[in-house]
């Protein structure tokens, strides 16, 4: 049985993959500060800083794969915040790198982002492209494989308060209204976790050695069009205030792709949640939600 650890694999995107990673016949253990709250029974946790190398040179001691989801992935706490932000995102990166060389660890997993394309997302971005290019140099001084995982707009159940859909989702159930800060025209390609997840472990199955994937949702819409649908699914009327506030904001309009000289491959699930079906699931997560 092959060995996987996924160091911060408490979170969102971590979880969900540890979760399949179990699920297809891996042993799996999670690193991360806090105990996972969804840790099943044949999963093994290991509390403990990602920034600490004592830490990560046992944890990754007769492992096979590494998947590495650890960092500040909030686009407004890293712009708030450069300094921690680079510490975090690209020395605890290292750190990680160093222990996996030094225990002879297949290969190395890291998320990404759709952003490392774009002109947006702040320090967020800056420290994802440095990040993926320190991979990138591992391997080629310490042959060392890896993946490059870079995610487009991800939703569903477990996600942090300051996801976007889980932001709008809370907006429209508490308030009947919400607030964006754009026109409502920008385009998002949103991937349910669970798909995400599932693509993120077949990675480690077909022939991505070395490589970099896009991993998107099949439903590409308008942002004013998803608004639509939510108030819809929770029965209230339309009210959305547009601030049309983008420009000088992190986040891409249209799309993060710009001239970029290096190759990704795109996965997308072919079997999907709906995005429909994946908002309502939001909206009751909302309700469910203790004040």
């Amino acid at each position: 049985m092959n060995k996987v650890l996924v160091i911060g694999g408490s979170g969102f995107m971590g979880s969900h993959t540890a979760d399949v990673l179990t699920d297809n016949g891996y042993s799996v253990s999670i690193l991360d500060k806090v105990k996972s709250p969804w840790l099943r029974d044949n999963q093994k946790m290991i509390i403990g800083d990602a920034m600490d190398s004592d830490t990560l040179e046992l944890a990754t001691k007769e492992i096979d794969y590494v998947y590495y989801f650890a960092g500040i992935a909030d686009i407004a706490k890293a712009k708030e915040n450069p300094h921690n932000t680079i510490q975090i995102n690209i020395m605890g990166l290292t750190k990680a790198l160093d222990k996996a060389v030094k225990n002879n660890v297949k290969m190395f997993i890291y998320a990404s982002t759709m952003y490392v394309y774009s002109a947006y997302g702040s320090f967020y971005r800056a420290t994802k492209q440095a990040a993926e290019i320190i991979i990138e140099a591992y391997q080629e001084n310490y042959d060392i494989d890896f993946v490059l995982l870079r995610y487009g707009s991800l939703y569903g159940p477990r996600s942090q308060d300051w996801n976007g859909i889980k932001e709008f989702a809370r907006q429209v159930v508490k308030n009947s209204a919400l607030e964006y800060s754009g026109d409502g025209s920008e385009v998002r390609e949103y991937i349910h976790v669970i798909d995400a997840a599932k693509l993120s472990v077949k990675a480690l199955q077909g022939d991505f050695k070395n490589k970099s994937i896009t991993i998107t949702g099949q439903q590409t819409i308008k942002v004013s069009d998803m608004f639509s649908m939510l108030f819809e699914i929770v029965g209230k009327e339309v009210n959305v205030k547009y601030l049309d506030e983008h420009k000088g904001s992190s986040h891409y309009g249209k799309t993060p792709y710009r001239y970029t000289p290096k190759a990704s491959l795109k996965i997308i699930p072919t079997e999907f949640v709906d995005l429909g079906q994946g908002l309502l699931d939001i909206v009751e997560e909302i309700h469910n939600d203790k004040p």
